[in-house]
């Protein structure tokens, strides 16, 4: 079952809040809007800065706990 365009978008703001499984599903769920020809170029537009956003924050915050001692 596809989640709607807002739903996907909001589970996006708490990726960095929930497990592994749930980050991949959050994840999935947003590929699969991108790749929704039927889902509007607006929300796909969209769900992909946040992704694009999420993503950059993620690995900012991998290196920096990577790094510490």
């Amino acid at each position: 079952m596809q989640l709607s365009p807002q739903t996907v978008y909001n589970n996006l703001e708490f990726i960095d809040r929930v497990d592994a499984t749930t980050s991949a599903v959050y994840r999935q769920s947003a590929q699969e809007v991108l790749a929704d020809p039927e889902i509007s170029l607006e929300w796909r537009k969209t769900i992909s800065d946040r992704l694009n956003q999420v993503n950059h924050e993620l690995t900012v915050h991998a290196h920096v706990d990577d790094d510490s001692y």
